[in-house]
């Protein structure tokens, strides 16, 4: 079924990614910081899927171990007995949970090479290899925080989203597609990693990683550019783009940080 190319791959919607991928028989590449966490997920994905698992143990933010993804990304017709990548899931991300202003603006910039920069990077070489062949798919993961303005992690989200779309133009009749998938909340660890209380945030507004990941596969599959997970994120999103946006920031000032 192909080789897919996760980045984020050991916790939350990256690991949900690996697993689906995974049972629909793809082999993977997956990408992540922490080699023993990377090595753990590869083991148990060979023994319950027996699918081909490669790991590449990167930190997206610094330019040299971009680079070396990004060249695994470009590879072509099993060039040094590689698998070609059918399919680039760029996943990986954090919530700064800082403010812009009184927070440390090394880890902005460091969100930024993350969340823009490297998805650009690996969208290029990635999408150069596919239309080589005539087949292939890139898919990004965007946020429904896209249409708000909670920051610069709401900034970076809404500039994947229209990327995306920009992509999806020019790669029309190649055989390529690019696919933008906008969660709401989702129970995963990420406002954990960001130190930000969800407590109290009510248990009818979260999605799970299964219906995320689900709903953004079968896009692909239909060579959808946009999709939002979940009847209720698609009205609130639908809401936002709709609403002044004057409106929106009034809103936004009123809800917790969440992002």
């Amino acid at each position: 079924m192909g080789t897919a190319l996760v980045t984020g791959a050991t916790s939350g919607l990256g690991e949900e990614f690996c697993w689906q991928l995974a049972a629909a028989h793809h082999d993977l590449v997956i990408v992540a910081r922490t080699q023993d966490k990377l090595d753990a997920l590869a083991a148990r994905l060979r023994e319950i899927a027996g699918i081909s698992v490669e790991v590449i143990a990167a930190d997206l933010g610094e330019p040299a171990e971009l680079a070396r993804v990004a060249a695994r990304a470009s590879v072509r017709r099993g060039h040094g007995g590689l698998a070609p990548i059918g399919l680039l899931v760029n996943n990986a991300g954090f919530g700064p949970g800082q403010s812009f202003l009184t927070g440390d603006f090394d880890r902005e910039l460091y969100g930024l090479d993350v969340m823009v920069r490297a998805v650009m990077a690996l969208s290029h070489e990635a999408t150069l290899a596919m239309v080589a062949r005539g087949r292939g798919a890139i898919l990004n993961v965007s946020s429904v925080a896209a249409d708000t303005g909670m920051g610069t992690y709401s900034a970076h989200k809404a500039w994947v989203r229209a990327f995306t779309e920009g992509l999806a133009v020019e790669l029309a009749g190649t055989g390529v597609t690019a696919t933008v998938v906008s969660p709401g909340l989702t129970r995963t660890h990420f406002h954990e990693a960001a130190h930000l209380d969800v407590s109290s945030t009510p248990d009818w507004v979260w999605s799970s990683p299964e219906q995320v990941v689900s709903a953004a596969l079968e896009a692909v599959r239909r060579g959808q550019v946009l999709v939002t997970p979940t009847p209720l994120y698609k009205v609130a999103s639908m809401a936002t783009r709709l609403a002044p946006r004057w409106v929106v920031r009034s809103v936004t000032q009123r809800l917790p940080h969440v992002v």
